[in-house]
């Protein structure tokens, strides 16, 4: 089965859609909220930049997951997106398995300006 992901233009329309204004800390839905605006602000980067590579969300049947993968000249970029501070994430194994030359990154509050800018 096939599980789509959705992203809002503005978070604000994702905030009205689903009805929920409370401040971030008495939220349970943080992290798609960082990830939605991290994804739109890099569209918003890479058309700026006239970038013309695809993207892609990366699951595994067994449940492994890298939120963002941008494909440019045949380079894959794996990106993992963390609003929490906790242990470092590692790529998932069948990610290193399969693609052994691309990159994995974790995007956090600290790195993300390098992201989107």
């Amino acid at each position: 089965m096939k599980k789509a992901k959705y992203y809002f233009l503005d978070n604000g329309i994702r905030n009205a859609v689903i009805t929920t204004f409370n401040k971030l800390d008495s939220r349970n839905d943080v992290g798609q909220l960082w990830e939605n605006f991290l994804v739109m602000e890099r569209m918003k980067k890479c058309a700026y930049e006239d970038f013309h590579g695809s993207v892609y969300f990366w699951r595994t049947y067994g449940g492994q997951e890298i939120d963002y993968v941008e494909e440019r000249e045949g380079t894959l970029s794996g990106y993992e997106f963390k609003w929490s501070e906790g242990r470092t994430k590692k790529p998932p194994a069948d990610w290193l398995r399969e693609y052994k030359e691309a990159s994995f990154s974790i995007i956090r509050r600290q790195n993300y300006f390098d992201f989107i800018l």
